[in-house]
Protein backbone atom coordinates (compact mmCIF):
# COMPACT_ATOMS: atom_id res chain seq x y z
CA UNK A 1 0.00 0.00 0.00
CA UNK A 2 0.94 3.50 -0.67
CA UNK A 3 1.83 5.99 1.64
CA UNK A 4 -1.24 8.25 3.13
CA UNK A 5 -0.53 12.19 2.09
CA UNK A 6 -2.18 14.80 3.92
CA UNK A 7 -4.40 16.57 1.70
CA UNK A 8 -3.16 19.76 0.31
CA UNK A 9 0.60 18.11 0.24
CA UNK A 10 2.66 16.55 -2.46
CA UNK A 11 4.00 13.26 -1.66
CA UNK A 12 7.83 13.58 -0.37
CA UNK A 13 10.33 11.85 -2.25
CA UNK A 14 11.76 9.13 -0.73
CA UNK A 15 14.41 10.21 2.23
CA UNK A 16 13.37 13.62 1.09
CA UNK A 17 11.88 14.73 5.32
CA UNK A 18 15.10 12.46 6.53
CA UNK A 19 17.28 15.12 4.41
CA UNK A 20 15.72 18.28 5.41
CA UNK A 21 15.42 16.94 9.13
CA UNK A 22 19.52 16.08 9.04
CA UNK A 23 20.00 19.67 7.15
CA UNK A 24 18.05 21.39 9.47
CA UNK A 25 19.13 19.87 12.71
CA UNK A 26 22.95 21.71 11.94
CA UNK A 27 21.97 24.69 10.21
CA UNK A 28 19.08 25.72 12.89
CA UNK A 29 21.27 25.61 15.94
CA UNK A 30 24.27 27.38 14.02
CA UNK A 31 22.13 30.19 13.15
CA UNK A 32 20.58 30.96 16.34
CA UNK A 33 24.24 30.68 17.65
CA UNK A 34 25.57 33.05 15.23
CA UNK A 35 22.74 34.91 15.37
CA UNK A 36 23.20 35.28 19.83
CA UNK A 37 26.63 35.93 18.95
CA UNK A 38 25.80 39.75 16.74
CA UNK A 39 23.20 40.49 19.69
CA UNK A 40 25.44 39.55 22.37
CA UNK A 41 28.19 42.06 20.81
CA UNK A 42 25.68 45.03 20.52
CA UNK A 43 24.60 44.54 24.16
CA UNK A 44 28.12 43.27 26.47
CA UNK A 45 28.98 46.97 26.97
CA UNK A 46 25.39 47.15 28.88
CA UNK A 47 25.46 44.99 31.56
CA UNK A 48 23.75 45.73 34.76
CA UNK A 49 25.27 45.79 38.14
CA UNK A 50 24.06 42.50 39.36
CA UNK A 51 25.01 40.79 36.04
CA UNK A 52 28.99 42.03 37.07
CA UNK A 53 28.00 40.53 40.67
CA UNK A 54 27.70 37.20 39.12
CA UNK A 55 30.97 37.81 36.61
CA UNK A 56 32.70 38.60 40.05
CA UNK A 57 31.96 35.50 41.50
CA UNK A 58 32.76 33.84 38.22
CA UNK A 59 36.00 35.21 38.30
CA UNK A 60 36.82 34.44 41.87
CA UNK A 61 36.23 30.99 40.80
CA UNK A 62 37.90 30.27 37.89
CA UNK A 63 41.16 32.47 39.23
CA UNK A 64 41.31 31.48 42.99
CA UNK A 65 39.14 28.69 43.56
CA UNK A 66 36.97 31.09 45.81
CA UNK A 67 33.08 31.28 46.00
CA UNK A 68 32.48 35.09 46.59
CA UNK A 69 32.17 38.41 45.19
CA UNK A 70 36.13 39.31 45.85
CA UNK A 71 39.07 37.72 46.23
CA UNK A 72 38.86 38.76 49.78
CA UNK A 73 36.03 37.05 51.06
CA UNK A 74 33.79 33.99 50.78
CA UNK A 75 30.07 34.71 50.50
CA UNK A 76 26.77 32.86 49.19
CA UNK A 77 25.03 35.63 47.60
CA UNK A 78 25.29 33.98 44.51
CA UNK A 79 21.43 33.25 43.72
CA UNK A 80 21.88 31.15 41.10
CA UNK A 81 25.15 28.91 41.75
CA UNK A 82 25.06 27.09 37.61
CA UNK A 83 25.06 30.66 36.04
CA UNK A 84 28.50 31.08 38.10
CA UNK A 85 29.59 27.96 37.29
CA UNK A 86 28.84 28.87 33.80
CA UNK A 87 30.69 31.18 33.39
CA UNK A 88 33.36 30.56 35.03
CA UNK A 89 34.07 27.71 32.62
CA UNK A 90 33.41 29.67 29.92
CA UNK A 91 35.98 32.48 31.73
CA UNK A 92 38.14 29.37 31.78
CA UNK A 93 38.15 28.73 28.51
CA UNK A 94 38.99 32.40 27.38
CA UNK A 95 41.92 31.84 29.42
CA UNK A 96 42.70 28.55 27.36
CA UNK A 97 42.45 30.80 24.28
CA UNK A 98 44.40 34.09 25.39
CA UNK A 99 45.89 33.42 28.55
CA UNK A 100 44.07 35.13 31.25
CA UNK A 101 40.28 34.89 32.36
CA UNK A 102 38.14 37.21 30.66
CA UNK A 103 34.57 37.30 32.22
CA UNK A 104 33.31 39.06 29.46
CA UNK A 105 33.87 36.99 26.75
CA UNK A 106 33.00 33.21 28.52
CA UNK A 107 29.60 35.27 29.28
CA UNK A 108 29.22 35.62 25.33
CA UNK A 109 29.87 31.98 25.13
CA UNK A 110 27.53 31.07 27.91
CA UNK A 111 24.89 33.19 26.08
CA UNK A 112 25.32 31.49 22.72
CA UNK A 113 24.95 28.00 23.98
CA UNK A 114 22.07 29.10 26.35
CA UNK A 115 20.25 30.84 23.46
CA UNK A 116 21.38 27.80 20.94
CA UNK A 117 19.43 25.52 23.66
CA UNK A 118 16.08 27.52 23.49
CA UNK A 119 16.45 26.93 19.80
CA UNK A 120 17.14 23.35 20.06
CA UNK A 121 14.41 23.06 22.87
CA UNK A 122 11.78 24.88 20.45
CA UNK A 123 12.49 22.74 17.52
CA UNK A 124 11.87 19.15 19.90
CA UNK A 125 8.63 21.50 20.57
CA UNK A 126 7.51 21.85 17.27
CA UNK A 127 8.50 18.26 16.29
CA UNK A 128 6.72 16.76 19.20
CA UNK A 129 3.68 19.13 18.19
CA UNK A 130 3.96 18.56 15.14
CA UNK A 131 4.02 22.48 14.50
CA UNK A 132 5.25 23.96 11.74
CA UNK A 133 9.27 24.97 11.91
CA UNK A 134 8.79 28.70 11.76
CA UNK A 135 7.08 28.23 15.47
CA UNK A 136 10.56 27.20 17.16
CA UNK A 137 12.17 30.10 14.27
CA UNK A 138 9.47 33.02 16.11
CA UNK A 139 9.78 31.48 19.77
CA UNK A 140 13.75 31.91 19.25
CA UNK A 141 13.49 35.08 18.34
CA UNK A 142 10.98 36.30 20.93
CA UNK A 143 13.22 35.33 24.11
CA UNK A 144 16.44 36.37 22.41
CA UNK A 145 14.66 40.25 21.63
CA UNK A 146 12.36 40.67 25.03
CA UNK A 147 13.64 43.50 26.49
CA UNK A 148 13.01 42.57 29.70
CA UNK A 149 14.73 39.19 29.50
CA UNK A 150 17.60 41.23 26.99
CA UNK A 151 17.89 43.80 29.82
CA UNK A 152 19.42 41.44 32.34
CA UNK A 153 21.81 39.67 29.91
CA UNK A 154 24.76 37.69 32.66
CA UNK A 155 22.45 37.30 34.77
CA UNK A 156 20.83 33.97 34.65
CA UNK A 157 17.27 34.65 32.69
CA UNK A 158 18.57 33.09 29.36
CA UNK A 159 19.73 29.68 32.07
CA UNK A 160 16.20 30.54 33.06
CA UNK A 161 14.69 30.60 29.34
CA UNK A 162 16.24 27.23 28.29
CA UNK A 163 15.72 25.42 31.15
CA UNK A 164 11.74 26.03 30.50
CA UNK A 165 11.73 25.64 27.14
CA UNK A 166 13.84 22.27 27.52
CA UNK A 167 11.38 21.33 30.51
CA UNK A 168 8.31 21.46 28.31
CA UNK A 169 10.11 19.33 24.95
CA UNK A 170 10.71 16.80 27.60
CA UNK A 171 7.54 16.73 28.96
CA UNK A 172 5.67 16.53 25.49
CA UNK A 173 8.02 13.51 24.01
CA UNK A 174 7.14 11.84 27.89
CA UNK A 175 11.20 11.18 28.45
CA UNK A 176 11.56 11.16 32.45
CA UNK A 177 14.95 10.55 32.82
CA UNK A 178 16.06 13.36 30.45
CA UNK A 179 13.18 15.80 32.43
CA UNK A 180 14.96 14.65 35.75
CA UNK A 181 18.16 15.87 34.59
CA UNK A 182 16.47 19.57 33.49
CA UNK A 183 14.94 19.53 36.11
CA UNK A 184 17.73 19.02 38.55
CA UNK A 185 19.80 22.04 36.33
CA UNK A 186 16.52 24.42 36.81
CA UNK A 187 16.71 24.42 40.95
CA UNK A 188 20.74 25.35 40.29
CA UNK A 189 19.66 27.87 37.74
CA UNK A 190 17.14 29.28 40.26
CA UNK A 191 15.62 27.26 43.57
CA UNK A 192 12.50 28.74 42.94
CA UNK A 193 11.82 27.29 39.90
CA UNK A 194 11.04 24.27 41.54
CA UNK A 195 7.30 25.42 41.01
CA UNK A 196 8.00 24.63 37.25
CA UNK A 197 9.51 21.62 37.70
CA UNK A 198 6.79 20.58 40.92
CA UNK A 199 3.64 21.01 38.09
CA UNK A 200 5.05 19.18 35.51
CA UNK A 201 5.53 15.97 37.17
CA UNK A 202 2.54 15.85 38.91
CA UNK A 203 0.57 17.44 36.06
CA UNK A 204 1.71 15.66 32.79
CA UNK A 205 0.80 11.64 33.20
CA UNK A 206 3.83 10.21 31.39
CA UNK A 207 6.20 11.90 34.07
CA UNK A 208 3.89 11.33 37.08
CA UNK A 209 3.89 7.65 35.80
CA UNK A 210 7.68 7.37 36.69
CA UNK A 211 7.68 9.93 38.72
CA UNK A 212 10.11 7.94 40.97
CA UNK A 213 12.84 8.13 38.75
CA UNK A 214 11.90 11.49 37.56
CA UNK A 215 12.97 12.85 41.63
CA UNK A 216 15.85 10.66 41.74
CA UNK A 217 17.62 11.60 38.88
CA UNK A 218 16.77 15.56 39.89
CA UNK A 219 18.18 14.75 43.08
CA UNK A 220 21.50 13.53 41.89
CA UNK A 221 21.90 16.73 39.84
CA UNK A 222 20.98 19.20 41.96
CA UNK A 223 21.54 17.42 45.99
CA UNK A 224 25.18 17.30 45.70
CA UNK A 225 25.46 21.39 45.19
CA UNK A 226 22.81 22.21 48.16
CA UNK A 227 24.56 19.74 50.64
CA UNK A 228 27.95 21.28 49.61
CA UNK A 229 26.48 25.01 50.07
CA UNK A 230 24.63 23.83 53.32
CA UNK A 231 28.23 22.95 54.90
CA UNK A 232 30.97 25.06 53.29
CA UNK A 233 28.86 28.26 52.87
CA UNK A 234 26.68 28.28 55.71
CA UNK A 235 23.40 27.66 54.06
CA UNK A 236 21.94 25.81 51.06
CA UNK A 237 19.73 28.67 50.13
CA UNK A 238 22.04 31.35 48.90
CA UNK A 239 22.22 34.45 51.31
CA UNK A 240 19.95 36.76 48.41
CA UNK A 241 16.91 35.22 49.63
CA UNK A 242 17.22 37.44 53.03
CA UNK A 243 19.11 40.16 51.45
CA UNK A 244 16.19 40.47 49.04
CA UNK A 245 13.07 39.74 51.05
CA UNK A 246 14.24 42.48 53.53
CA UNK A 247 15.08 45.23 51.47
CA UNK A 248 10.97 46.52 50.72
CA UNK A 249 9.56 47.48 48.24
CA UNK A 250 10.11 50.11 45.49
CA UNK A 251 8.31 52.93 47.36
CA UNK A 252 4.06 51.95 46.70
CA UNK A 253 5.56 49.31 43.95
CA UNK A 254 6.25 45.74 44.81
CA UNK A 255 6.26 42.54 42.62
CA UNK A 256 2.84 42.01 42.24
CA UNK A 257 2.51 45.57 41.15
CA UNK A 258 5.51 46.23 39.75
CA UNK A 259 5.11 46.26 36.06
CA UNK A 260 3.31 49.45 36.27
CA UNK A 261 6.57 50.50 38.10
CA UNK A 262 8.40 50.39 34.20
CA UNK A 263 5.11 52.15 32.45
CA UNK A 264 7.62 55.39 32.86
CA UNK A 265 8.15 57.56 30.05
CA UNK A 266 11.72 56.26 29.68
CA UNK A 267 10.73 52.62 29.63
CA UNK A 268 7.03 51.63 28.51
CA UNK A 269 7.56 50.82 25.02
CA UNK A 270 9.65 48.22 25.85
CA UNK A 271 7.68 46.97 28.70
CA UNK A 272 4.61 46.76 26.69
CA UNK A 273 6.97 44.99 24.16
CA UNK A 274 8.40 42.95 26.70
CA UNK A 275 4.78 41.87 28.34
CA UNK A 276 2.36 41.86 25.24
CA UNK A 277 3.70 38.12 23.99
CA UNK A 278 3.22 37.28 27.68
CA UNK A 279 -0.49 38.85 27.94
CA UNK A 280 -1.61 36.93 24.35
CA UNK A 281 -0.22 33.63 26.23
CA UNK A 282 -2.60 34.47 28.84
CA UNK A 283 -5.26 34.59 26.10
CA UNK A 284 -4.39 31.72 24.53
CA UNK A 285 -3.79 29.71 27.77
CA UNK A 286 -7.60 30.22 28.62
CA UNK A 287 -8.08 29.32 25.22
CA UNK A 288 -6.59 26.09 25.36
CA UNK A 289 -8.35 25.44 28.82
CA UNK A 290 -11.63 26.19 27.08
CA UNK A 291 -10.62 23.61 23.98
CA UNK A 292 -9.60 21.43 26.86
CA UNK A 293 -13.58 20.97 28.12
CA UNK A 294 -14.94 20.86 24.58
CA UNK A 295 -12.56 18.65 23.12
CA UNK A 296 -10.57 16.57 25.56
CA UNK A 297 -8.39 14.01 23.63
CA UNK A 298 -7.72 16.80 21.11
CA UNK A 299 -6.26 19.63 24.00
CA UNK A 300 -5.05 17.23 25.83
CA UNK A 301 -1.83 16.70 23.73
CA UNK A 302 -0.92 20.23 24.45
CA UNK A 303 -1.15 19.18 28.05
CA UNK A 304 2.37 20.02 29.01
CA UNK A 305 2.26 23.65 27.35
CA UNK A 306 -0.73 24.41 28.99
CA UNK A 307 1.69 23.19 32.63
CA UNK A 308 4.41 25.74 31.76
CA UNK A 309 1.87 28.20 31.45
CA UNK A 310 0.23 27.48 34.83
CA UNK A 311 3.52 27.58 36.20
CA UNK A 312 4.00 30.86 34.45
CA UNK A 313 0.85 32.27 36.53
CA UNK A 314 2.03 30.21 40.03
CA UNK A 315 5.21 31.69 39.74
CA UNK A 316 3.99 35.15 39.54
CA UNK A 317 0.88 34.63 42.69
CA UNK A 318 4.02 33.35 44.51
CA UNK A 319 6.59 36.34 44.12
CA UNK A 320 3.75 39.11 44.52
CA UNK A 321 2.74 37.00 48.17
CA UNK A 322 6.64 37.44 48.72
CA UNK A 323 6.18 41.10 48.42
CA UNK A 324 9.37 41.05 46.93
CA UNK A 325 10.93 44.53 45.04
CA UNK A 326 9.78 44.14 40.86
CA UNK A 327 13.19 43.73 39.86
CA UNK A 328 13.09 42.97 36.25
CA UNK A 329 14.84 39.61 35.80
CA UNK A 330 12.39 38.42 38.30
CA UNK A 331 9.67 38.68 35.61
CA UNK A 332 11.33 36.41 33.35
CA UNK A 333 10.41 33.15 34.21
CA UNK A 334 6.60 34.36 33.76
CA UNK A 335 7.48 36.35 30.82
CA UNK A 336 9.14 33.22 28.93
CA UNK A 337 6.62 30.50 30.07
CA UNK A 338 3.27 32.58 28.61
CA UNK A 339 5.25 33.49 25.28
CA UNK A 340 5.95 29.84 24.94
CA UNK A 341 1.97 29.23 25.02
CA UNK A 342 1.84 32.15 22.43
CA UNK A 343 3.68 31.16 19.99
CA UNK A 344 2.85 27.28 20.09
CA UNK A 345 -0.71 28.74 19.80
CA UNK A 346 0.01 30.64 16.83
CA UNK A 347 1.93 27.58 15.16
CA UNK A 348 -1.25 25.78 15.98
CA UNK A 349 -3.80 28.52 14.42
CA UNK A 350 -1.01 28.43 11.20
CA UNK A 351 -1.73 25.01 10.94
CA UNK A 352 -4.82 24.33 8.58
CA UNK A 353 -7.24 26.50 6.98
CA UNK A 354 -6.17 28.77 10.03
CA UNK A 355 -2.73 29.29 7.99
CA UNK A 356 -2.79 33.06 7.24
CA UNK A 357 -4.28 34.26 10.42
CA UNK A 358 -1.83 32.29 12.53
CA UNK A 359 1.03 33.82 9.81
CA UNK A 360 -0.80 37.87 10.54
CA UNK A 361 -0.50 37.19 14.18
CA UNK A 362 3.18 35.83 14.07
CA UNK A 363 4.32 38.78 11.63
CA UNK A 364 2.64 41.17 14.03
CA UNK A 365 4.72 39.84 16.71
CA UNK A 366 7.83 39.78 15.47
CA UNK A 367 7.42 43.06 13.55
CA UNK A 368 6.36 44.36 17.39
CA UNK A 369 9.27 43.17 19.93
CA UNK A 370 12.52 44.14 17.96
CA UNK A 371 11.06 47.69 17.06
CA UNK A 372 10.92 47.85 20.71
CA UNK A 373 14.05 46.55 22.29
CA UNK A 374 16.47 47.47 19.04
CA UNK A 375 15.57 51.53 20.49
CA UNK A 376 17.95 53.20 17.80
CA UNK A 377 17.95 56.54 19.68
CA UNK A 378 20.07 55.34 22.50
CA UNK A 379 23.07 53.92 19.79
CA UNK A 380 24.48 50.27 19.12
CA UNK A 381 26.22 48.94 20.71
CA UNK A 382 24.11 50.07 23.84
CA UNK A 383 25.74 51.52 26.61
CA UNK A 384 22.71 51.21 28.93
CA UNK A 385 19.84 48.45 28.16
CA UNK A 386 15.95 49.81 27.76
CA UNK A 387 14.94 48.57 31.14
CA UNK A 388 17.64 50.03 32.87
CA UNK A 389 17.51 51.03 37.16
CA UNK A 390 21.57 51.41 37.89
CA UNK A 391 22.48 54.58 39.60
CA UNK A 392 25.51 54.75 36.77
CA UNK A 393 26.35 53.02 33.63
CA UNK A 394 28.39 50.27 33.56
CA UNK A 395 31.11 52.15 31.65
CA UNK A 396 30.95 55.09 34.25
CA UNK A 397 31.60 52.23 37.54
CA UNK A 398 33.86 50.89 35.75
CA UNK A 399 36.04 53.78 35.45
CA UNK A 400 35.60 54.85 39.18
CA UNK A 401 35.87 51.41 40.09
CA UNK A 402 39.66 50.85 38.29
CA UNK A 403 40.87 54.48 39.91
CA UNK A 404 39.25 53.70 43.46
CA UNK A 405 41.56 50.13 43.24
CA UNK A 406 44.41 52.14 42.10
CA UNK A 407 44.26 54.76 44.99
CA UNK A 408 43.80 51.77 47.69
CA UNK A 409 45.51 49.06 46.91
CA UNK A 410 45.15 45.71 47.02
CA UNK A 411 45.22 45.34 51.45
CA UNK A 412 42.51 48.19 52.26
CA UNK A 413 38.56 47.43 52.39
CA UNK A 414 36.20 49.96 51.17
CA UNK A 415 32.18 50.11 52.05
CA UNK A 416 30.54 49.98 48.94
CA UNK A 417 27.58 52.10 48.07
CA UNK A 418 24.43 51.00 47.39
CA UNK A 419 25.53 49.25 44.20
CA UNK A 420 28.62 47.01 44.63
CA UNK A 421 28.47 44.94 41.42
CA UNK A 422 30.53 46.88 38.81
CA UNK A 423 32.73 49.22 41.27
CA UNK A 424 34.36 45.57 42.55
CA UNK A 425 34.73 44.01 39.72
CA UNK A 426 36.77 46.82 37.94
CA UNK A 427 38.32 47.82 41.44
CA UNK A 428 39.70 44.19 42.00
CA UNK A 429 39.70 45.41 45.51
CA UNK A 430 38.16 44.06 49.16
CA UNK A 431 34.79 46.06 48.09
CA UNK A 432 32.33 44.84 50.90
CA UNK A 433 28.62 45.20 51.32
CA UNK A 434 25.97 42.55 52.70
CA UNK A 435 26.38 40.46 48.69
CA UNK A 436 30.71 40.21 49.52
CA UNK A 437 30.64 39.86 53.17
CA UNK A 438 28.67 37.21 54.90
CA UNK A 439 29.02 38.52 58.64
CA UNK A 440 27.03 41.37 57.10
CA UNK A 441 24.22 38.85 56.74
CA UNK A 442 24.73 37.25 60.30
CA UNK A 443 22.23 40.50 61.77
CA UNK A 444 19.60 39.58 58.63
CA UNK A 445 19.56 35.72 59.69
CA UNK A 446 18.59 36.33 63.41
CA UNK A 447 16.07 39.36 62.04
CA UNK A 448 14.25 36.86 60.12
CA UNK A 449 14.67 34.01 61.99
CA UNK A 450 12.83 36.04 64.68
CA UNK A 451 9.89 37.55 62.20
CA UNK A 452 9.04 34.11 60.40
CA UNK A 453 7.01 32.54 63.05
CA UNK A 454 7.34 28.77 64.75
CA UNK A 455 7.15 26.80 61.14
CA UNK A 456 9.30 29.72 59.16
CA UNK A 457 11.92 29.90 61.91
CA UNK A 458 12.45 26.16 61.98
CA UNK A 459 13.40 26.08 58.65
CA UNK A 460 15.53 29.06 58.68
CA UNK A 461 17.38 27.61 61.75
CA UNK A 462 18.18 24.56 60.03
CA UNK A 463 18.98 25.98 56.92
CA UNK A 464 21.65 28.48 58.59
CA UNK A 465 22.33 25.64 60.70
CA UNK A 466 26.38 25.39 60.33
CA UNK A 467 26.63 29.35 59.54
CA UNK A 468 29.01 31.01 61.74
CA UNK A 469 26.48 33.29 63.91
CA UNK A 470 29.81 34.36 65.16
CA UNK A 471 31.31 35.77 62.30
CA UNK A 472 31.40 39.35 62.51
CA UNK A 473 31.77 42.18 59.85
CA UNK A 474 35.20 42.60 58.16
CA UNK A 475 36.55 45.67 59.07
CA UNK A 476 36.55 48.80 56.86
CA UNK A 477 39.38 51.33 55.76
CA UNK A 478 37.22 53.52 53.98
CA UNK A 479 33.77 53.96 52.89
CA UNK A 480 32.51 55.23 49.27
CA UNK A 481 29.72 57.79 49.99
CA UNK A 482 26.93 58.57 47.55
CA UNK A 483 25.42 61.82 47.26
CA UNK A 484 22.59 63.15 44.58
CA UNK A 485 23.77 66.81 44.89
CA UNK A 486 27.23 68.03 43.46
CA UNK A 487 30.34 67.83 45.41
CA UNK A 488 33.67 68.41 44.82
CA UNK A 489 37.42 67.79 45.93
CA UNK A 490 40.50 64.73 46.02
CA UNK A 491 38.98 61.28 45.69
CA UNK A 492 35.40 62.28 44.36
CA UNK A 493 33.97 61.45 40.96
CA UNK A 494 30.79 62.27 38.98
CA UNK A 495 28.73 59.36 37.47
CA UNK A 496 25.91 59.54 35.10
CA UNK A 497 23.00 57.29 34.40
CA UNK A 498 19.85 57.21 31.75
CA UNK A 499 17.74 56.05 34.43
CA UNK A 500 18.61 58.55 37.55
CA UNK A 501 20.28 61.10 36.53
CA UNK A 502 23.48 62.50 37.75
CA UNK A 503 25.53 61.16 40.71
CA UNK A 504 28.84 61.73 42.68
CA UNK A 505 30.52 59.48 45.02
CA UNK A 506 33.55 59.96 47.46
CA UNK A 507 35.73 58.20 49.10
CA UNK A 508 36.23 58.58 52.75
CA UNK A 509 39.28 57.42 54.71
CA UNK A 510 37.90 55.87 57.79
Amino acid sequence: MGRAVAPGRLPAEPGEPARRGRGRAVLWPATVAAVSAVVFLGVKGSLIDDSFITLGYARNLAEHFRWGLVEAETANSATSPLNVLLLALGGTLTRVAGGQVHPVAGAGLVFVAEMTAVGWGFARITQALRLPFFTAVAGTAAILVNPFVLSATGLEVHLISAVLVLLTAYALEGRAIGFGVVAGLAVLVRLDLVVFVVLFALGVGALRDRLLPVVGVALAVCLPWFVFSWFALGSAIPDTFLIKTTQGAFGEYTYGNGPDYYLDPKRWKATLVAFAPAAAGLVALLGWLGWLVVRREQAARFGPVGVLGAGGLAYYGAYSLLGVPPYQWYYVAPIVALTVVFVVAVGWLARGGAFRVGVAILALALAVLPAGYLDVDRGVPWTAPPIFGNWATAADYARVGREIGARVGDDATVAAPPEIGTLAYFCECAMVDTFADQGRVVPLVAQRIAQAGPIGGFLLRVDYHWLDRARRPRPVDYRLDWSWTPISGPDTWHLSSPATGDGWVRLVRI
